[in-house]
């Protein structure tokens, strides 16, 4: 929940508005507004917030009446925690918030998720006990819900290789000896090799915000959605199977009816997930200076334990870390892969602190994202949260550089200044460090 004036105030909740609308993220935003009966000040600091927050928003309103704040303020969280979970808003003007009431705020009712429709679970049982060589994808979606035993087991009883994507990680453990790695791009990555083998592939959790783990071509390749809500079709994504409603008791369904050990073959997985290993734990030990992208990588997974969370900016850093950090647990990687805002690292890191107090917390920014809202190291500061912030100097934006040279166009307007980062931390009073050296 949070709070903001009018005007001003309300138009700087719109990035984040659509961030969490496009993340899957609950959050209320409850903004001011002039008075709505009576105003003496014509149309200062006044824009219609409620038109502004509708398109990026699953629920806007005016509160006209102090009676029906219980009810608008009940019906606003139920619809930013239901499925698809995402943003709200509500306005309350000024002569509304002088009102007294004897209205009382509403209990909140218990619900549980529909479950899948057995037929269908059996149907796609039939599909996996068909299938050669068929894949298990992680999505978003199953990491905003307690799928990771369920997952885990499914995986371990039949043998099944999975991968996941970037907002899909750590809801199984990527130390698991069956994980291939993370789908970063959409095609030509490391682990597409084992894609374009695979006849079919469990897609748990998918969401149509993530740049698509994989491109659908005819129907050669079968596709099994497994999700809270039906698959939204385009050029690249057709399921011909869905099975819709809670993602953890579809995952248990298919567990007590799949075969304990399908007639698949995976040797040729195996050879992939060789080479990919091979690859990722390549330069990771590697001591040149100015350090290169495995090794910080790799580093940060040393220093993190498997609880740790790390908050990951927006920069070409992000997909290093999606490629390579292997996270263990579920939410230990929290990224943008939905708005993918530069300036998400160090706030995202300061909100998970605050909720997991006793867990390590890093965030990892580039020094464009981080200049953007780094002044709440003050906040940080003044709450005393113990708090790491990563900040990965090249001058400039770096990803916007690899793009415009992947175009074939001229670097331009990408290079800036910074500030002295050490002292910058310091007149905050947050210490600073400088890494000189790669070991150190």
């Amino acid at each position: 929940v949070c709070l903001a004036t009018l005007g001003p105030g309300a138009t700087n909740l719109v990035t984040a508005a659509a961030y969490a609308q496009l993340g899957a993220l609950p959050i209320l935003m409850i903004t001011g507004q002039k008075p709505v009966k009576k105003s003496k000040q014509g149309r200062f600091q006044i824009v219609d917030v409620v038109e502004m927050m509708r398109p990026i928003t699953k629920f806007t309103k005016q509160i006209v009446t102090a009676d029906s704040i219980p009810v608008l303020v009940r019906e606003a969280v139920r619809v930013a925690q239901e499925e698809r979970p995402g943003a709200v808003h509500l306005e309350l003007p000024e002569d509304i918030a002088t009102e007294t009431t004897t209205a009382a705020p509403f209990e909140v009712s218990a619900a549980r998720r529909p479950s899948a429709n057995e037929r269908v679970v059996d149907e796609a049982v039939e599909m996996l006990n068909a299938a050669k060589m068929p894949l298990v994808l992680i999505g978003a979606a199953a990491n905003r819900n307690r799928t990771s035993v369920a997952l885990a087991e499914l995986i371990d009883q039949t043998g099944i290789y999975f991968f996941n994507t970037q907002m899909g990680k750590g809801v199984v453990d990527e130390r698991h000896p069956l994980f291939l790695g993370t789908a970063a791009l959409s095609t030509e990555d490391y682990l597409h090799r084992a894609i374009e083998a695979a006849d079919l592939i469990v897609n748990v959790g998918h969401d149509v915000i993530e740049k698509p783990p994989f491109f659908m071509v005819g129907d050669e390749l079968q596709v099994i959605h497994i999700n809270f809500s039906s698959a939204s079709v385009d050029p690249v994504y057709y399921p011909q199977l869905e099975i819709v409603g809670d993602i953890g008791n579809s995952i248990w369904q298919l567990l007590l009816r799949i075969d304990k050990q399908p007639n698949w073959d995976f040797s040729y997985y195996m050879k992939v997930k060789e080479w990919i290993d091979e690859i990722r734990d390549t330069g990771i030990d590697e001591p040149s200076f100015p350090v290169v992208p495995q090794r910080l990588v790799a580093d940060v997974r040393r220093a993190m334990p498997d609880d740790g969370i790390i908050c990951l900016d927006n920069g070409v850093y992000k997909i290093w870390f999606a490629l390579n950090y292997r996270a263990h647990e579920p939410n230990t990687v929290l990224l943008d892969n939905a708005l993918a805002t530069m300036g998400a690292g160090l706030p995202s890191a300061m909100a998970a602190k605050l909720v997991t107090p006793d867990k390590k917390v890093m965030a990892i920014c580039g020094d464009g994202g981080f200049m953007m809202n780094s002044q709440e190291l003050e906040t940080a500061v003044r709450l005393g949260m113990d708090l790491v912030v990563l900040v990965l100097r090249d001058d400039g934006y770096g990803m916007i550089k690899w793009k415009q040279a992947d175009m074939g166009f001229a670097n331009w307007g990408l290079d800036y200044g910074n500030p002295d980062f050490v002292k910058y931390a310091e007149s905050y009073g947050a210490h600073g460090h400088r890494i000189g050296s790669t070991k150190e």
